[in-house]
Parts: structure tokens; C-alpha cells; sequence
């Protein structure tokens, strides 16, 4: 994970350490030090292993390499599953909305095993970490709360797309057969490791990139809003708004918005709640710009496979806004499917080092998304608009306009012309223009049961049942003797 301490900033220079597992034995392939994570190999046999500050780092660490690797692809994927987005290739089926083809079943596979591995790492950490001997109790309370809390992203990322799954924590993780838990019971480990994350996490990012209350308050509120509690979802979001750590970065051109909020430079932003951190080093970067890009543009200095495109045509498009600058964050770009296609331009790197090195973060939670949730929870609670809502909601659009963020406008929504559904869509309407190649609409269509006539009107096709889960991967269900076909999500 690229971790930067704030007192040591000369350049955006981040380095990834992950841990290889083999029998007793863990590779550290890069370990911390006071002032920078420094790559120096060793081999540790587990039990004088989580001892030392030093090495509970590098656990802690290994819980961010695999899904930091991943994170790229599950937003592009995502993003074809929406009423706006396609992928071109094989990844067309993303967007057919029939269930996924083999190929397709594969890389879900992959992301799968990923998120997996980050959470067999973590359960490796809390497990272990108690029995430090060289470090204060209230640090091993604290890696233990990032171990958590990075587990419960994963089990919030499996669930929602995969449904019920092993529920593999530090009480089992020795058992290889494992049988299937509901998605409820997935839901009540997410909860509790953020509860305990809340507890123990610190106000103030140790580095930049570990995760702070309020990365985990964000979670929680945005676990609470899946689940339909409303208050809870409000109430998190709102100590998060309260806390005074965050703003929106202003904008007035659509380069204000790709250079000061989504820039390869940015070390964190006033609007960072919690993002994977990338940088100019090969294998180190992120490559959803050559996933994105189109080589003419200029934008991304290793050309690119523009796998994922949009539509002129489709409804969500002309029915948005021209005086929006998030619009204008599409190029116009005829491939051979015609001079309607869009090409986002959202993701700028001309300094990157190879096609994965690019050094643009990608945001987990920003404080965007932090309003907006706040503006949903608070109107369903409330069970009408409020005007706190209603600001809230206000603050995302004025920035989209170049207006203050903090001033009235003439573009502001009003509350009295809304009633409780109708403000409901429009906010998840504005999440929809707001975080395009975030990997956020696929999750708002599913939770809100709105996926069918969204799809629908905007590319005229009916979602299979099949399409709305994935496929539990094959080596999961022949390797894991407390699972068989019958475990198999429906239609694979």
C-alpha cells in the first residue's frame, strides 16, 4: 500500500508490501520503518512472527496488496453492469445483462480470490497480533481495527455481488471446508469489525492511506443504507459532515476536476475519506486509464484499450445537463461503433510509466458520496426532505455547475418541490453524474430495486434473473468440501 507520512512528503513516491504465505513460513516482501516502507526480504517462521511494531506493519500491509490490485478492474466491470456504461470485446457481456460467459466467469474468479486473500491476511493479523510482546496494547488495538476494517470492505464488496460465501474469519481460518453462510450473517461480521474499527481507528491518518473513524464511520454509513437502516446510515454520515475534515475541492472547468480530485499528482485532497494509492513506479500504478483511454486523446501517455465506452444516444446522456462539467468529462470518439461513442476523459496521467503506472488514486469514499448518503438516510428517516438533506444534496451540485460550494444558487433544488421518492431519485441521480468509473450506480440500482427499469429505459433490455449475482468460482466449489452445485448462485 502506497502510505506516505505527512512530515516526510517530497514527491508522490509509494511503495506496496504484500505477504506470501507457505505452510509457517511468510515472505515479507517489504517491511516498515519509521519514516518509509523499505524492501528488504526476509523469511519469518509464524509463531516469532507479530512481535515487533515492524512486523505487525508489514501484516498489516499485506491486507492491502491484493485487493489495491483488483480495485481497477471491479470498477470497470461494475460500471458496465449500470444503464449508462458498456465494455467493448468480451466484456460486452457485462452489459448484455444475461449472466456472465466463461471468460467473464474467470476474471470474476480472479477478483474473488483476490478479495479473499486480503481477508485471510487480515485474519492472520488479528489472530496473532494479542500476542505481540514488544508493542503497547493500544497499537495492537489499532492494527487489529485496520485489519477489521479492511475485512469488513472485503465481505461488503463479496456480498454484494456474490451473495451468500464462506464466512472465513480468525476463529476458522484453518478450515479449508467451509460451508456457506447467508448473506445476513456476512452482514453481521461487517458490522461488527467496523463497530470495533470506529472504536479504535484514529481521528487523524497515521499515513496517508491508512484509514481513519471516519473512513469507517463512511463504510458503516454506506453499510447501513444497503441494509435500509436509515437512521444509522444518517447518523454515521453526519459525524462524518460534523467532524469538519472534509470539503468538496471546487471546480469551475472539468480540469479542476481531473487534475485537483482524480490527478496523478495528488498526494490527498480535502475530499479524500479513503482511497488505494498509486504512483509512478511499474507495478505500482493504476492502469484504469489504459482500460479507459482512447490513444488519440493525448490524456494517457500509453495510449489505451477504451474496453469500457459510453453512448450519446442513450437517455442518461441527453437527458443530462449540458452546463454539468462532469458531462464534459466524455470525449466524443468514433472507434467503429459510430460518432456517438464516449470515451471518458475522467483519468489523466501524459507522466505514467507503463500502461499499470499511472499515478491517479482511486477513491473508496470520498466526501461526495459521504453528503449524498446523508441526504438519502436523512429524507427516508425523516420520511421527507430535510433541509439539512436537501444542502447537502445542494453542495454536490452547485461543484458540478463551478458555482461556490458553500453559497446559494439560483441551480440549488428545492425542497418543497420534491416529495420523499421523488428527492430519493434525484439524488441517486446526481450519484449516477457524480461518480461515473467509481463503481457506485450497479450497488444504488440493485439496493433500491430500480436496476430493471433503469436498464430498461436506457438500453432497452430485460435483466435476467442470473445476471444479478455472480458465479461462486468453480475452485471454490470443488476444492471446498462443505460446499457443492447446489450452493451455486441461481442459473450458473
Amino acid at each position: 500500500m502506497n502510505f506516505v507520512n505527512h512530515s516526510n512528503i517530497t514527491k508522490k513516491t509509494i511503495r506496496i508490501s504484500a505477504l506470501a504465505f507457505a505452510g509457517l513460513c511468510l515472505t515479507i516482501l517489504s517491511s516498515c520503518s519509521d519514516s518509509k516502507l523499505d524492501e528488504n526480504p526476509k523469511s519469518i517462521v509464524e509463531e516469532l512472527f507479530y512481535n515487533t511494531r515492524e512486523e505487525l506493519e508489514a501484516a498489516v500491509n499485506a491486507c492491502y496488496s491484493p485487493i489495491r490490485a483488483e480495485y481497477a478492474e471491479q470498477i470497470a466491470v461494475l460500471d458496465a453492469h449500470t444503464d449508462w456504461g458498456y465494455g467493448r470485446g468480451s466484456r460486452a457481456n457485462y452489459n448484455d445483462f444475461q449472466g456472465l460467459n466463461s471468460a467473464n466467469i474467470n476474471t470474476t474468479a480472479t477478483r474473488w480470490n483476490a478479495f479473499y486473500l486480503s481477508i485471510r491476511n487480515a485474519n492472520l493479523l488479528i489472530h496473532n497480533a494479542p500476542q505481540a510482546l514488544e508493542v503497547s496494547d493500544e497499537e495492537i488495538a489499532l492494527y487489529i481495527a485496520e485489519a477489521k476494517f479492511m475485512r469488513a470492505l472485503n465481505y461488503f464488496m463479496l456480498v454484494r455481488n456474490w451473495g451468500g460465501l464462506p464466512l472465513r474469519t480468525e476463529a476458522n481460518m484453518e478450515e479449508v471446508d467451509l460451508a456457506k453462510s447467508s448473506p445476513e450473517e456476512v452482514y453481521e461480521l461487517i458490522l461488527e469489525d467496523l463497530y470495533y474499527a470506529v472504536e479504535e481507528l484514529p481521528e487523524q491518518a497515521r499515513n496517508i492511506g491508512r484509514p481513519t473513524v471516519y473512513a469507517a464511520k463512511s463504510l458503516l454509513a454506506d453499510v447501513h443504507l444497503t441494509l435500509g437502516n436509515y437512521p444509522e446510515a444518517a447518523a454515521e454520515a453526519l459525524d462524518v459532515i460534523n467532524s469538519g475534515k472534509y470539503a468538496l475541492v471546487p471546480a469551475t472547468t472539468i480540469e479542476d476536476l481531473q487534475y485537483n480530485l482524480f490527478g496523478p499528482d495528488i498526494l490527498t485532497s480535502s475530499e479524500e475519506v479513503f482511497s488505494f494509492k498509486y504512483t509512478h513506479e511499474i507495478n505500482q500504478g493504476n492502469w484504469i486509464l489504459f482500460v479507459l483511454n482512447h490513444p488519440s486523446t493525448g490524456l494517457f501517455n500509453f495510449g489505451g484499450s477504451y474496453a469500457h465506452y459510453g453512448d450519446a444516444t442513450n437517455p442518461f446522456f441527453v437527458n443530462w445537463d449540458e452546463g454539468d462539467l462532469r458531462k464534459a468529462l466524455w470525449d466524443r470518439i468514433d472507434f467503429g461503433l459510430g460518432p456517438n461513442t464516449l470515451v471518458s476523459k475522467k483519468y489523466v496521467d501524459q507522466q505514467a510509466v507503463n500502461n499499470r503506472g499511472a499515478g491517479n488514486d482511486l477513491h473508496v469514499y470520498r466526501f461526495a458520496e459521504v453528503l449524498l448518503i446523508y441526504a438519502e438516510a436523512s429524507a427516508r428517516e425523516a420520511g421527507g426532505v430535510t433541509p439539512e438533506g436537501m444542502e447537502a444534496l445542494n453542495k454536490v451540485h452547485r461543484r458540478a455547475y463551478g458555482q461556490d460550494i458553500n453559497s446559494s444558487s439560483s441551480l440549488d433544488f428545492n425542497a418543497a418541490d420534491y416529495s420523499l421518492d421523488a428527492f430519493v431519485e434525484l439524488v441517486l441521480q446526481e450519484k449516477a453524474y457524480e461518480f461515473i468509473f467509481e463503481g457506485k450506480r450497479w450497488y444504488d440500482l440493485k439496493r433500491t430495486g430500480t436496476a430493471a427499469k433503469a436498464v430498461l429505459e436506457a438500453k432497452g433490455i430485460t435483466i435476467a434473473e442470473k445476471h444479478y449475482l455472480w458465479p461462486i468460482p468453480n475452485s471454490e466449489l470443488n476444492f471446498n468440501g462443505a460446499m457443492g452445485p447446489d450452493d451455486q448462485n441461481p442459473g450458473y
